[in-house]
């Protein structure tokens, strides 16, 4: 087996594992999106419901481009230009919007001090 080969099946191998993850990461944030009410949204101060389903179904259909359409290493790869934006879109939201939304739809504890429960 000629070493450039090798290289190139290990290279294939590793951008279509990255695929995956990111794909995993976009459908997460995608499906946590939809199951949250959209006043709970609002209440938080994180746009709409609408706006974060639009952003995280894009880097969804971006993901499976990446992942079924066998993007490769271009603009649509995991490392591609539009696959690092969607991989983001769906980081930023569940980092910074999830946890939010979560505390709001639980409608936060009634007997909670200022270091905890009590």
């Amino acid at each position: 087996m000629d070493g450039k080969l090798l290289i190139l099946y290990v290279e294939t191998a590793v951008y279509f594992i990255l695929a995956l993850v990111a794909f995993g990461i976009e459908v997460w944030a995608f499906f946590d999106c939809l199951r949250h009410k959209a006043n709970a949204f609002e209440a938080v101060s994180k746009r709409t419901k609408t706006f974060w389903l639009a952003l995280t179904g894009g880097a969804l259909a971006v993901g499976a481009l990446s992942v079924f359409g066998g993007g490769g290493g271009g603009l649509l790869g995991p490392l591609g230009l539009f696959g690092l934006a969607a991989v983001t879109a769906a980081s930023v939201y569940l980092a910074d919007v999830r946890p939010a939304v979560k505390d709001a739809g639980r409608g936060g504890s009634r007997n909670m001090g200022p270091y905890g429960p009590w």
